[in-house]
């Protein structure tokens, strides 16, 4: 009887030790999903000015605690820029193989010489370019834009 007792317990810690594991990356992951979003996806607009990058730095709360100094936007739906994740992987910048590429529309804004925190200031540059982002899990998401 308390053998039996026993490895109930033990299966029951073992299923539970599996189930945090398997269910704290996907929440890393999916914070990591939003975070991207929130900072560079922005499918309905096409950007390209100065007024954008101004307006849209504030509203997705990079100029919160300081001015951040570059940020990229992605003009396409967020299908077309997880498609990204699955082409070859190639390297990141911190040197990982997480990374893809793909051209998409986006607007660089880039802090301007005479911004200062708290009144943020930014320059824009529209195109369509190559971009490299690193992908996560599965499925794949995109988590961080390298380049």
């Amino acid at each position: 009887m308390a053998l039996q007792r026993t490895r109930s317990l033990l299966l029951l810690l073992l299923l539970t030790l599996l189930g945090l594991g398997l269910v704290q990356p996907s929440y890393g992951q999916d914070r990591m999903y939003h975070r991207f979003l929130r900072q560079h996806v922005d499918p309905e607009e096409t950007g390209g000015n100065d007024t954008y990058c101004n307006l849209m730095m504030q509203r997705r709360k990079m100029t919160v605690r300081q001015c951040k100094h570059f940020n990229t936007f992605v003009h396409e739906d967020i299908w077309n820029i997880r498609s990204i994740c699955s082409t070859t992987n190639i390297q990141c910048k911190n040197g990982k193989m997480n990374c893809h590429e793909g051209v998409v529309r986006v607007t660089d804004c880039r802090e301007t010489g005479s911004s200062r925190f708290p009144n943020c200031r930014y320059r824009a540059s529209a195109s369509t370019r190559h971009v490299v982002i690193a992908c996560e899990g599965d499925p794949q998401l995109p988590v961080h834009f390298d380049r």
